[in-house]
């Protein structure tokens, strides 16, 4: 399992990767000091693991997570524990306080393998720049963060330059607009309904015709969007109607 190392401490990435020798399935390939070192080498290695410090200089290892498109898994790695609460919020695979206990570090790593955690690469050029339904995005509104797959997301809500995100009983409001995001979702199971909406096609309970020519669709938690005229041919013919 491709792995790459993030903290500005020299010795504790030394450390870590020397721990981390013992285990045959974990292939550390880069270790970064920083942010925009940790991008780069995650734009060129597409890790599947990352072992990230929360606190470092100029950017945050959250802040990283959100200049993310898709998110790999991740073990959070850190001196400070004030940050346990939102790095489970987030549904980190594992949270490691410095020094690094080499028991904690395999009861870690043996939760990276586990079938029923997702399995998210960061998405590159290939596939258009596409996001793959069963990606994994990385969410925040204020202290609160969340992993979430998109095909768990029922419904996207313009707000502005700010999008709110409809998943499980949460709703925050992240900084991207609509449009953006609509360029970057795959069609096939994402629709635009109106200027406002984007809907995630398996969360439609119940279409009915409405005003105009529209159409109104009532999501699984009983949220109601309304499909303007003009998006009501393209949904027939995307649903052969």
């Amino acid at each position: 399992m491709k792995t790459i190392i993030i903290d500005d401490e020299r010795l504790a990435r030394k450390e870590l990767c020397t721990l981390l020798e013992r285990f045959n399935e974990i292939e550390v390939v880069d270790m970064c000091s920083n942010v925009e070192e940790a991008i780069l080498s995650i734009e060129k290695n597409d890790p599947e693991l990352l072992f990230l410090d929360i606190n470092m200089p100029e950017k945050s290892g959250f802040d990283l997570l959100l200049e993310l498109d898709t998110s790999p898994k991740v073990i959070f790695v850190t001196a400070y524990d004030e940050y346990a609460i939102n790095a489970f919020e987030v549904n980190a695979l594992d949270y490691l306080l410095k020094p690094v206990d080499s028991e904690r570090l395999e009861a870690a790593i043996s939760r990276v393998s586990e079938p029923d955690l997702p399995t998210s690469i960061v998405t590159t050029s290939s596939e258009e720049g596409l996001l793959r339904i069963t990606d994994q995005i990385f969410l925040k509104d204020g202290e609160k963060c969340w992993f979430v797959k998109l095909e768990d997301v029922r419904l996207f809500e313009s707000h502005g330059n700010y999008v709110r995100v409809f998943f499980e009983d949460h709703k925050p409001l992240i900084l991207k607009s609509l449009n953006k995001l609509n360029e970057r979702l795959d069609s096939k199971h994402f629709f635009r309904a109106n200027r406002k909406y984007i809907v995630n096609l398996t969360c439609i309970d119940k279409i009915e015709n409405w005003f105009n020519g529209g159409l109104q669709l009532t999501l699984t938690d009983g949220k109601k969007v309304e499909v303007s005229r003009r998006q009501a041919s393209k949904f027939k013919d995307l649903l052969s109607l």
